[in-house]
């Protein structure tokens, strides 16, 4: 019968063009050129469609109508939130088989792994409430060894984990460097006001907890960009940026010496003034975001892997998964993700398959600030995956409390 391919946007067309190498039997459709009705109505053996998680949403109703022998979710993390849309478009899905591919099955919390199941498996894991209940509660906040290993158990059958050190022993060598930057005087007032501020803020908020914590995590945002460039909360200002001025300064010794860069931050806006910066030097860069059409995602990707632009400037969950980046053996992350295997994933654009040479990444960190505060959550980060997928033994999630702390000065 026929099968089902949903994949991000940036990765659908990797499908189309690998499966053409390395099943030239299969006949791949690419959904989204289509007329979408006939495609669905003539379907057959061979068949395979390729849709992105956004027109999966959209043609619910459409995909939702075959019988597909095999339904693939690639990046399932897209999935994690039980409770969005385009998460119950997945589920209505009919298959005969089902499988996710996902570097990071757990991000922030067992829940997701809970959403996963439901797609892949459903019942499994019971109820959302009894799956709770059972394993995540205890798991995250009271460290329940007995509960974990029952958990991994219950898993084990099901899962195929496979560690890049484990089966790419010919990659070279990977160096990660914590490239410390201080703010100028000017900066630290305007990073201490913004702090300021929004501690008070949220500690005299007194709402409904979902609320709070949403209005926490939206000052903690203010709080980050702050960290990255003062033009982020102060559109108008002409205060210096440390951050920016790191940049310059590894850009120019990264060309003096021929290498060439990969950039990711999660703040379209840093782009932006980085974009600014290569512009005005007449550095010639390659640049990415979520709003970068399927065709110019390609476009880019291959005149950079042509030798086409000295750097590329990366959306961190636009452009942080799927693409090969290999004519790059620098990576340059300007500002922390929550989670340390979401960065991992983005500098495997560069270190993979077809890599050659050395590569060297960089973590660009404003020093006493909640950046740093976010480096110390990464270890338990880790060892919330690592606690199901390797039996270490510890699973945490952040609390309402917890986010609080890092508005305050001493450590997290």
């Amino acid at each position: 019968g026929p099968s089902l391919v949903v994949a991000p946007t940036s990765v659908a067309a990797n499908w189309t063009s690998e499966a053409a190498r390395f099943a030239p039997s299969l006949r791949v459709h690419d959904f989204r050129r289509n007329d979408r009705e006939r495609l669905v109505a003539e379907l057959a053996p061979f068949d395979v469609v390729v849709t992105s998680y956004g027109l999966l949403l959209g043609e619910e109703k459409l995909l939702s109508r075959p019988q597909w022998n095999v339904v693939i979710l690639d990046e399932a993390q897209a999935i994690k939130n039980a409770g969005a849309k385009r998460t119950a478009a997945a589920f209505s899905l009919n298959a005969s088989f089902r499988m996710a591919t996902t570097g990071t099955p757990v991000e922030n919390n067992l829940g997701e792994l809970w959403s996963l199941f439901r797609f892949l498996n459903p019942g499994l894991l019971g109820s959302a409430q009894s799956f709770a209940r059972r394993f995540a509660a205890p798991i995250e906040k009271e460290g329940d060894r007995t509960a974990r290993v029952r958990l991994r158990r219950l898993l084990a059958p099901f899962l195929l984990r496979r560690t890049k050190e484990a089966v790419l022993e010919e990659l070279p060598a990977k160096t990660e460097v914590l490239l410390t930057v201080d703010l100028s005087e000017e900066e630290r007032a305007l990073y201490e006001s913004v702090r300021r501020r929004a501690l008070e803020t949220i500690e005299q908020d007194a709402g409904e907890e979902r609320d709070r914590r949403f209005r926490i995590l939206a000052e903690l945002m203010r709080l980050r960009r702050a960290c990255c460039n003062p033009r982020l909360v102060l559109e108008e200002t002409e205060l210096p940026s440390a951050k920016l001025d790191a940049f310059a300064e590894l850009v120019e010794d990264l060309r003096a010496n021929r290498h060439r860069a990969l950039v990711f931050s999660q703040f379209t806006g840093h782009l932006a003034l980085l974009r600014q910066y290569l512009d005005s030097e007449g550095i010639p860069y390659q640049y990415l975001d979520g709003a970068t059409p399927p065709e110019a995602r390609r476009r880019a990707v291959d005149a950079f892997q042509s030798g086409s632009g000295d750097v590329f400037l990366i959306s961190l969950r636009a452009g942080g998964t799927g693409l090969n980046l290999t004519a790059a053996d620098y990576v340059i992350h300007m500002d922390p993700w929550w989670n340390p295997a979401v960065e991992d994933q983005a500098s495997d654009r560069a270190h993979r398959i077809g890599q050659k040479r050395p590569v060297t990444i960089y973590r660009v960190v404003a020093r006493d600030t909640v950046e740093e505060k976010i480096l110390d959550l990464h270890r338990t980060k880790r060892e919330l995956a690592e606690g199901l997928l390797e039996g270490t033994d510890a699973a945490v999630r952040l609390s309402t409390e917890d986010l609080v702390a890092l508005f305050r000065e001493e450590s997290a």
